[in-house]
């Protein structure tokens, strides 16, 4: 199985990528976020048209979450965090093939500080427990998404800037990130990757994908169960050249 994530940047843009991408690199099981549209608008049809059951979760014009599956049915949906009042749409999890699939958009946070940062946090500590019962009751769960959070200094192009103090690298969030994997994820970019300077996100300004002035806070993690069977992963920045791209690249892990 080929699970990829991926941060769209509004759906409605960037349908036509997407179409080309599934065709091109033919996914298993993909995970989008930042969809922009609320659940009528959502493009259902375009993507059975290519062989991708759907099931989304949306609003107008901000976040959005979705789970694509080819050739296999998508079971157990869970819409949102469980017991966590929230009304932005920003989790949803499935079934497909016997893997829990759980993807996320995580809240930006704005700026350390702000009351952005303190919703952020919450809602960290609320998907932390959410997925310690998902993994208990579904050993083999990959967890994606748009994290905005970069793991360590490798995965920022400049650590003096992207510092303890910096929204999306700050003390506090990269903490529930490594609480969420002591849960017993992994990373599987790192599972295959140990360089820094590959990044998923560029910001539009400043020419940053040419001058290479990214992030890597799109992640792929995987339960224990499923690390030794994550043969291969990698971003594939492919599609941030093409015209009108996202500001995000698809990462992705292959399961053996």
């Amino acid at each position: 199985m080929k699970i990829a994530s991926w941060n769209v940047n509004s759906l409605n843009v960037r349908l036509p990528h997407l179409e080309r991408w599934l065709q091109e690199f033919v996914p298993d099981v993909v995970g989008l976020q930042e969809t922009k549209l609320d659940d009528e608008r959502f493009p259902a049809a375009a993507l059975d048209a290519l062989g991708y059951r759907n099931v989304f979760l949306g609003q107008k014009t901000y976040n959005g979450v979705a789970i694509l599956a080819r050739g296999h049915d998508i079971s157990d949906v869970q819409m949102g965090i469980p017991g966590f009042e929230d009304e932005q749409k920003r989790a949803i999890a499935a079934t497909v093939n016997g893997i829990r699939i759980i993807n996320l958009y995580v809240v930006n946070g704005q700026d350390v500080g702000t009351d952005k940062y303190a919703y952020k946090m919450r809602w960290l500590e609320a998907v932390h427990d959410w997925v310690a019962a998902e993994l208990k009751a579904h050993p083999e769960t990959v967890v994606m998404g748009d994290f905005n959070i970069a793991p360590d200094d490798r995965d920022v192009h400049d650590p003096e800037v992207w510092n303890e103090s910096h929204i999306l690298t700050s003390t506090a969030e990269r903490a529930h990130l490594q609480a969420l994997l002591d849960l017993g994820l992994h990373d599987a970019f790192r599972l295959h990757h140990d360089e820094g300077g590959i990044f998923s996100w560029w910001d539009y300004r400043q020419a940053a994908f040419r001058r290479g002035l990214g992030l890597r806070i799109d992640l792929t993690l995987v339960s224990d169960a499923l690390k030794d069977r994550a043969v291969a992963s990698g971003i594939d920045r492919e599609t941030r050249t093409w015209e009108r791209p996202s500001d995000h690249a698809p990462a992705w892990v292959q399961l053996g």
